[in-house]
């Protein structure tokens, strides 16, 4: 025989305004819950409001004023919702939360990567929680203040201030472009100036000195990697055996946003990468593993500190995965490569950000200006 039931509960929260009436009613069908709903309902605010009117004024008024008051005060109120301040701020933390729930799909489904997107979600939550506002009623002058302390608070510097402004004027664009606002507060927010440093990069004694430090075949092989393709460590670490394609000496990568792209390595990466596989037991499918059990695959973590061992280990600073990309992109411009193939080879949407990364020997700006100028 099948059983159904219903149980109904019903509580009561207080706040100084009046109170909140809670019902909850659940619908079971033998012991199993099929239908549940929760009613909140606020209760005794407008009367409440109402006393608090006519306590105030009893000194002043007669009885019949006083009558007449209540009731006209009722009518004013009855066209009004009234809710507790809590409440209020909870509505706005859901919007804020929904908004920008919506607003971090449109850039999953642009293609962002999951560490971009957390970039961005911490980063506007911190901005929100701070201003303290629904996102829609955020001001110009809310985002600079907010900037500012950032700036002097965090001691940040002017490129992360302005990568800040950078993801906040993508969120209120994208607002605008929604028909949320009418227009984006960041607009009169300009790109902040930021000074131009030359980024080093790592000259030919500094590779062989590296190469010579490596105890391990799977290094040498890595740093050949890395500086033959100028690949980015976040390809490096998801490439398998499998990828390589050595009698080609090449192998396709996943870059930015998933994009896949066609790297290419020299002899030298060749042998060193063959007598690394050849010298592995293990069987996991990744092309760089852990040197111990369980020989797990190296994340991006475990190669920056990987390297950043070898530079100490022989007096060189600094030494990270980006440097040898910066460094493949300097060599090939200053060996007369055509920015268009080096921005190719590198995997950048944008020319600017190849001419970023090149760093051109002012040696050859000396002896280019001799060539064709002179």
């Amino acid at each position: 025989m099948i059983h159904g039931y219903v149980v109904y509960q019903k509580s009561m929260i207080h706040y100084s305004c009046g109170a909140i009436i809670v019902i909850t009613i659940k619908v079971f069908l033998s012991g199993i819950l099929l239908y549940y709903i929760e009613i909140k309902t606020f209760f005794g605010m407008k009367e409440r409001i109402i006393q608090t009117v006519l306590d105030g004024m009893r000194a002043f008024l007669t009885n019949s004023q006083l009558e007449l008051l209540k009731d006209m005060t009722r009518k004013a109120l009855s066209e009004c919702e009234i809710t507790p301040k809590g409440t209020e701020e909870e509505r706005r933390n859901k919007e804020n939360a929904e908004l920008l729930g919506a607003f971090i799909s449109s850039k999953k489904v642009e293609g962002c990567s999951d560490k971009t997107i957390h970039y961005y979600k911490s980063s506007i939550e911190k901005l929100i929680a701070t201003v303290k506002k629904n996102v829609c009623n955020i001001t110009t002058n809310d985002i600079r203040y907010y900037l500012a302390e950032q700036q002097e608070q965090r001691e940040l510097s002017k490129i992360t201030i302005d990568n800040l402004r950078r993801i906040y004027s993508s969120f209120f664009s994208w607002l605008e472009d929604e028909d949320y606002i009418t227009k984006s507060p960041v607009r009169r927010i300009h790109k902040v100036r930021t000074d131009a440093l030359v980024k080093e990069v790592l000259t030919d004694e500094n590779i062989e000195v590296l190469r010579d430090s490596c105890q391990e075949i799977r290094d040498i092989a890595m740093i050949d990697l890395l500086l033959s393709t100028g690949m980015r460590v976040g390809e490096l670490v998801k490439i398998n055996r499998e990828d390589i394609d050595f009698q080609e000496r090449q192998c396709v990568v996943f870059g930015k946003g998933n994009k896949e792209r066609e790297v290419y390595f020299n002899a030298r990466t060749k042998i060193h990468l063959q007598k690394y596989l050849e010298q592995r037991t293990d069987t996991n499918p990744a092309l760089f593993v852990s040197l111990y059990n369980p020989h797990t695959r190296l994340t991006i973590s475990g190669v920056e500190v990987r390297l950043r061992q070898l530079g100490k280990k022989v007096n060189l600073n600094k030494v990270h995965p980006h440097k040898f990309r910066r460094t493949l992109a300097t060599m090939a411009i200053d060996k007369g490569m055509p920015i268009e193939q080096v921005q190719k080879m590198l995997g950048h949407v944008k020319i600017d950000t190849t001419l970023h990364y090149a760093m051109v020997n002012q040696t050859n700006v000396k002896i280019a200006h001799r060539k064709f100028l002179n």
